[in-house]
């Protein structure tokens, strides 16, 4: 029982924050807060928009910016990453809002967080940098598509339709706007994101997006346009509360929380690798960022704030902005408190089409054109993973296009793993003794043909490998050479099996050489090579092989007769 409470101990403990770690934020305070300031101004109109375009309102994105953001950079695994309200989230928070109502989406949010917190613990974070770069590839084309087409009402400015498709959404409104166009709301979209995007190119360190959206509200404001604006908002953090969970419910919500989780640490983890790669020395923990990411999700919703995951455009901002330690993180997250809760009646005038077109310029920014032409030219199973992982977040959801995509992907690494599986004959004169005559040589080498296995002998592979042995002309002795099989699965045994059966009743003498240390225990447990080990015909190498089976002639009187 003790060595338990340790060994949970010492696992809780390996995924809480280092004093190293906490230490490293009065290194370069100056720095970091600087980062940390340029990261809010950035990240400011984003919440807004993904908590709008979540259906939950533009304070639960300032919510979940604020206290998850903090939580997640203190917790997680990652000294660089931002955390809030982003696109994809918002995506898979649709149709939850739809089907449960804003409870639903808080009571979702806690338990994705338990589940982040049990995949932490269990140390299933490594497992998440397997996914192939096509299927993200394909996941963020198909994100920046739903991203783009929610924003349509918002940009038209016209009511969003009833309905969980963006697609059947984006195409009511743009029929409603063609009944009755008023062109208020497209001219400050339009504007918001052509100075994003012309922004970005000519000074990529000045937050355009901030500015476009002052701009559009000034405007606004100045000019009188009649066009809808973000509200009231209230001024400050509400007191955490868990009313919104319903036992009653929880049952329901399980399917949606297992969604958001995989989400949230999927994206969290691609985030803290991007982190990675623009840094040269910081690298993070994938189980403490699971871990701080569940924290995070546990704690938003209490506040009144959405699911959250690590933000990529938010975390390359903080890295280029030359944060080097969790604070800039936890600046942001104040500074964004500051900013918002002191400045809530003009927050409240913003332009929904402004937001519109920030969020318009982020889903053609999300997409890297020359990375997927290059994917998409580089084999035709990565283009197909890729533009079905794309389709299939746009028109199902988008943990079922992860999976759709790994499992595609899976099938395609298999096929080729498979083909790599040769069953080649071998010539005995290399591994027979020298002092041996010729005429014995050739006699030996005319009765026992020998094939070495090259590869893994799994499922996909092992009917192919059959179907080569059950060819095997007509010979006195078979010797299987396994020492080059890298793997051996159920599957592989049997067909392995069957194939020996086969040779056996057709009067071929088996015997198999070279099995490694971790084969014998499938191919024993199957049966495969027990009654062959129990007749003395499993070697070690080949030479003691071909020497049992030269003895097995000679007793069967086929030599002797040959010669």
């Amino acid at each position: 029982m003790n060595s338990r409470i340790l060994a949970g101990w010492s696992r809780l403990r390996s995924v809480l924050p280092e004093r190293a770690e906490l230490a490293a934020m009065g290194r370069h305070p100056r720095r970091d807060l600087l980062a940390g300031l340029t990261v809010a101004i950035v990240a400011l109109p984003l919440a807004l928009g993904f908590g709008i375009s979540s259906g939950m309102g533009a304070e639960a994105g300032l919510a979940t910016a604020v206290v998850a953001g903090a939580v997640a950079a203190f917790f997680g695994g990652s000294a660089l990453q931002v955390s809030g309200p982003t696109g994809a989230m918002t995506v898979v928070l649709v149709p939850i809002m739809h089907a449960h109502g804003a409870s639903g989406v808080l009571a979702v949010g806690v338990l994705a967080g338990l589940l982040l917190l049990a995949l932490a613990l269990a140390r299933a974070g490594r497992y998440m940098a397997l996914v192939p770069a096509p299927v993200v590839e394909g996941f963020t084309v198909g994100i920046a598509c739903v991203i783009g087409l929610q924003q349509i009402p918002a940009a038209l400015g016209v009511s969003p339709g009833e309905g969980e498709k963006v697609v059947v959404v984006a195409w009511q409104a743009a029929r409603d706007f063609l009944t009755a166009p008023d062109w208020q709301a497209p001219v400050i979209a339009a504007g918001v994101a052509v100075l994003m995007l012309a922004g970005v190119r000519w000074r990529p360190g000045v937050p355009f997006s901030l500015i476009a959206v002052a701009a559009a509200t000034a405007a606004a404001e100045l000019t009188g346009l009649d066009v809808a604006r973000i509200g009231a908002l209230p001024a400050g953090l509400p007191a955490p509360s868990l009313d919104f969970l319903d036992l009653d419910t929880l049952g329901s919500l399980v399917a949606p929380a297992v969604a958001v989780a995989a989400l949230a640490g999927l994206e969290s983890l691609l985030s803290a690798a991007v982190a990675d790669g623009m840094s040269v020395q910081h690298r993070h923990d994938p189980d403490r960022e699971l871990f701080g990411q569940g924290l995070a999700n546990l704690a938003a919703p209490l506040f009144g704030g959405v699911p959250a995951t690590g933000a990529i455009a938010r975390t390359a901002v903080n890295v280029r902005s030359g944060a080097s330690s969790r604070l800039a993180a936890l600046a942001h997250a104040a500074i964004l408190g500051v900013i918002v809760f002191s400045a809530a009646g003009l927050v409240a005038r913003i332009p929904l089409a402004a937001l519109a077109g920030v969020l318009l310029a982020t889903a053609i920014r999300m997409v890297e054109a020359g990375s997927v032409a290059a994917m998409i030219r580089s084999t035709r199973g990565d283009a197909l993973v890729l533009v079905l992982t794309a389709v299939a977040t746009l028109a199902l959801d988008l943990v079922l296009a992860v999976v759709l995509g790994l499992v595609v992907a899976g099938a395609l690494a298999l096929r080729a793993v498979a083909r790599d599986v040769r069953l080649d004959a071998v010539p005995l004169k290399p591994d027979l003794p020298e002092d041996h005559t010729e005429e014995e040589h050739a006699l030996l080498a005319e009765h026992i043909v020998a094939y070495r296995l090259d590869g893994p002998l799994f499922f996909a592979a092992a009917h192919r490998f059959l179907l080569q042995l059950s060819q095997v002309a007509d010979v006195s002795v078979v010797i299987l050479r396994m020492s080059r099989v890298t793997t051996v699965d159920a599957s592989g045994a049997l067909v392995l099996a069957d194939a020996i059966e086969r040779l056996q009743r057709r009067g071929i003498t088996v015997y198999v050489s070279g099995i490694r240390d971790g084969h014998h225990q499938p191919l024993h447990a199957l049966g495969v090579i027990a009654r062959l080990d129990a007749a003395g015909q499993v070697l070690d190498t080949t030479p003691e092989a071909i020497a049992a089976a030269r003895d097995h002639l000679h007793h069967t009187g086929v030599l002797s007769a040959s010669r």
